[in-house]
């Protein structure tokens, strides 16, 4: 390593390698500074339980604010840095102005008895939960940057994280005009598993079919498994429905709710009506700004608001069409919040009252539509970014979906997988692969062609093809006939089990 004090991460942490090796560096640095850092990510995503493990491995000291006034925060911050420091004698700063400076002289260098020289190891100091002190004690951002501007100069062995699940405020954090702007040395987001690393975590891998079907539902957030169904997993694709029936749709299961509840947590979030049918209107396929605001009969300038404050909260995310400059759509990005708002919220009375079974059983259609579909086209883009890039036979460039217009036809040609690489200078754009992603539909030698009918009409437009590979991706199958394309090196098919890694694609692209 190249730091003397590096700690590897634990076994009972899964998953999160990148992370720990970011957290790692930026806690054992050997820099004679004062460093700052940012971790940010929405609740249930084991940001706490990264964190406590890396003060585990580092030492340091940990404190997670609660929802508390001002003066009671500020007494137990006091409490608990007395006792790190292990001082005989209870103490309470006056003021976040006293407490902040106090923290700093903790991460001081200390001196050897004899020669002087310092031998600290760096201080790792996590405050989490830190958007509750900052609504009570909103100078603290500018107290903090004070002590980390003075330690720039002057010796420290501060390693300050600063941890938070508002997104929006923990981003405004380091924007524009606020105070740690250009201080922060770490700025992390901890976001959900990937859907195979998912599946891994609920024990669902070697299930393709009901991995997929997990994931659509809820998504990669580590604490739906342990902390809100008790180890209750799927068994087998027999299992899904039953499964789905005694938690998600359950009105006793802590997962009921969960929807709601991380809606209603978002600090800048008031008006919760307005919010859900937004999310409403994505999840029932309208996916434009003025789709959304057609959906809920405003304007499209009256919703800017709230679709930047989802999108602000990582529950929302616009995608831009990689074909049409200044064309974009928007997805939601939490799984179990487009399933409450396509399944749930619309038979949510006869769901309290314990109907799960009949609603859910009269829900297939609506989930493999507005649920499943979407999902597994997100699913499969993400396949392109990550296992997927060895099979092109180029750089990979932005990956994305996009529309490609037939004039002849009078028709638009739905990309759901699309790899482009800009132009650059005399350098036309290239387009390395269109895909189209099925989730319930066997596809055949139509689903080719329509891919063939965008390559050319791109062609046309002046972009650089050559290399384009076409890809189609099914949950369902493939016909023989797409098959023996797929053999002859027309076409590359992937499925569940190529998406999973449990079969390799009989084909690189071009």
């Amino acid at each position: 390593m190249p730091f003397p004090y590096w700690r590897d991460k634990p076994s009972r942490v899964f998953d999160r390698g990148t992370e720990w090796d970011a957290l790692a560096a930026f806690a054992g640095r050997p820099v004679p500074h004062a460093m700052l850092g940012i971790v940010s990510g929405r609740r249930r995503m084991g940001k706490t339980y990264l964190l406590r493990a890396l003060v585990e491995q580092y030492g340091g000291f940990y404190f997670g604010a609660t929802a508390a006034t001002e003066a009671e925060s500020l007494r137990q911050f006091s409490s608990a840095l007395a006792e790190f420091t292990g001082s005989p004698v209870s103490f309470s700063f006056a003021t976040w102005d006293d407490a902040v400076s106090y923290l700093f002289g903790v991460a001081a260098p200390q001196r050897r008895a004899a020669g002087g020289a310092t031998t600290d190891a760096p201080l790792l100091v996590v405050i989490d939960e830190f958007p509750y002190l900052v609504k009570v004690a909103p100078e603290l951002p500018s107290l903090i940057q004070r002590e980390i501007d003075r330690h720039q100069v002057e010796e420290s062995r501060m390693r300050l994280l600063l941890c938070g699940s508002a997104m929006s405020v923990m981003g405004g954090l380091l924007a524009s005009t606020a105070p740690l702007r250009g201080r922060a040395q770490l700025e992390l987001v901890v976001r959900p598993f990937g859907y195979r690393a998912a599946a891994d975590f609920w024990s669902v891998g070697d299930d393709p079919a009901l991995a997929a079907r997990l994931h659509a539902v809820l998504g990669g957030t580590p604490a739906y498994r342990r902390q809100f169904l008790a180890d209750d997993v799927p068994v087998s694709m027999g299992d899904f429905d039953d499964w789905v029936c005694r938690t998600v749709l359950a009105p006793f299961s802590p997962l009921f709710r969960e929807a709601r509840y991380l809606l209603a947590e978002e600090a800048d979030i008031r008006d919760t009506a307005l919010y859900h049918s937004v999310l409403a209107a994505v999840a029932q396929g309208n996916t434009t700004r003025g789709g959304i605001a057609g959906y809920i009969g405003r304007k499209s300038v009256d919703i800017s608001h709230p679709l930047n404050v989802l999108e602000d909260s990582h529950l929302l995310v616009r995608e831009t069409d990689v074909f049409r400059a200044g064309k974009s759509q928007y997805r939601i990005t939490e799984p179990l919040i487009n399933f409450y708002e396509a399944v749930m919220r619309p038979a949510w009375a006869r769901l309290e009252s314990g109907q799960a079974a009949e609603v859910w059983a009269q829900s297939s259609e609506r989930f493999a539509a507005q649920v499943a579909g979407p999902h597994f086209e997100a699913v499969c883009r993400e396949y392109v970014l990550g296992p997927g890039r060895s099979l092109l036979g180029t750089s990979l460039g932005e990956v994305g979906h996009g529309v490609v217009t037939d004039p002849r036809e009078r028709r638009q040609i739905q990309v759901d997988v699309a790899a482009v690489e800009p132009g650059s200078g005399g350098t036309r754009a290239a387009v390395t692969l269109l895909g189209e992603a099925k989730w319930g539909t066997v596809m055949g030698l139509n689903h080719l062609e329509r891919l063939r009918r965008a390559r050319d009409l791109l062609t046309g437009r002046g972009m650089d093809t050559t290399r384009c590979g076409l890809a189609c991706f099914s949950a369902a199958g493939f016909s023989d006939a797409l098959r023996a394309e797929a053999e002859r090196g027309h076409a590359l098919l992937i499925g569940l089990d190529e998406l999973y890694g449990r079969a390799m694609p009989t084909a690189v692209l071009p």
